[in-house]
């Protein structure tokens, strides 16, 4: 039989090659001196990875948050938003001296979370309102808590004081993701919002950080 290659590279491993030359079901003792390598090993899965946006992350940013958009209320924005548009506005975050950060997986973003001014006058500046999204088809894995973690870390060194989050109600998973980081419930509009044809209530939640 003419010996064979055995390519494993799309199964996920590494490998040099793998050379036979008995039958398949024949047991390989006989054959290991003409077996010529046989090395491989499972490909460790890389770490999840969290770092700065640039706005080369725009696309996959609006593809996570346009679900929301379209589909939920969670957000009020009703009109999808473009990748120009969503490049507009990290920069303008980051031109505020705040973090928006996102989570990747082998070359995947599968989650951000950022903060802006939680209003204009400066009286206000050691406020911000923070906002979290994650990959719809993977939520409840763990990610928007690792963000939002690291959100209020990098917040806590630049000097914030208070960090607000808004909550459109009912939205039971997003209240326990808050409250298990230590925030507290603080205020609640009523029909605040009118999205899908229903009026919107408004939860607020806080976290003092110094």
């Amino acid at each position: 039989m003419k010996p064979k290659g055995i390519n494993l590279q799309p199964l996920g491993y590494n490998y040099f090659e793998l050379l036979f030359s008995g039958p398949v079901g024949e047991s390989l003792a006989p054959a290991m001196p003409k077996l010529a390598c046989c090395i491989f090993s499972s490909r460790p899965e890389r770490e999840k990875m969290i770092r700065q946006a640039t706005t080369a992350d725009a696309a996959a940013i609006v593809a996570i948050y346009n679900h929301y958009v379209v589909n939920t209320s969670v957000t009020f924005e009703e009109q999808a938003v473009s990748a120009e548009q969503m490049a507009e506005r990290i920069e303008q975050v980051q031109n505020d001296g705040l973090p928006w950060l996102v989570l990747e997986q082998n070359g995947e973003l599968l989650g951000y979370a950022y903060a802006t001014k939680w209003r204009a006058r400066s009286a206000y500046r050691f406020s911000v309102e923070s906002t979290v999204y994650v990959k719809a088809s993977i939520t409840s894995q763990g990610i928007g808590s690792q963000l939002y973690q690291q959100l209020l870390a990098e917040l806590k060194d630049l000097g914030l004081h208070l960090v607000i989050g808004g909550i459109t109600l009912p939205n039971e998973k997003s209240v326990a993701l808050h409250e298990k980081l230590g925030f507290e419930k603080c205020g609640h509009f009523q029909q605040a919002g009118f999205k899908f044809e229903q009026w919107r209530d408004v939860g607020y939640w806080q976290k003092l950080l110094q």
